[in-house]
């Protein structure tokens, strides 16, 4: 199996196990004389053989991605960078974004607000980041279809 076929099985176990369990709980409590349309014991046994399966590929996805290396990186360290991009792009951004809004009063008289930060320059921080963020997601997906799981 590919690393790219194991990281889409998570999410669809991810998926499963959150709807086993909004339909466990939609039928764990019935009125008195009724019967719940599905059998909760049946579903925490689906639910427990999902988590179990879960467990076990989370454990190969992170051997495999400690081990695989794309570039000089492995792809433990390539997600990091991504994730910790991803972070300070969300902060630039708002930036940005705060740091344009001078124009918070309702007439000329009132107090003048200017902002502490050239927009501009942050702005162009933030596409810098997102086109590093866009190479780094491209290396991640190539070289998920390219490697296999290391299945322990």
């Amino acid at each position: 199996m590919k690393l790219a076929e194991a990281l889409q099985e998570r999410a669809d176990l991810n998926r499963k196990i959150d709807q086993l369990r909004q339909r466990i709980e939609n039928n764990v409590l019935v009125q008195e004389g009724e019967k719940s349309q599905e059998d909760p014991q049946a579903l925490m046994k689906e639910l427990d053989a999902a988590i179990s399966r879960l467990e076990k590929l989370m454990a190969d996805i992170n051997l495999t991605n400690c081990t695989t290396k794309a570039g000089d990186k492995t792809l433990t360290e390539i997600i990091a960078r991504k994730d910790a991009l991803n972070i300070k792009l969300s902060a630039y951004r708002d930036i940005a974004y705060e740091a344009s809004q001078n124009t918070r009063r309702a007439r000329n008289t009132e107090i003048k607000i200017k902002s502490q930060v050239k927009v501009s320059a942050i702005q162009k921080a933030a596409d810098e980041i997102a086109a590093e963020i866009r190479k780094l997601d491209n290396t991640l997906q190539e070289t998920n279809w390219t490697t296999e799981l290391i299945e322990k």
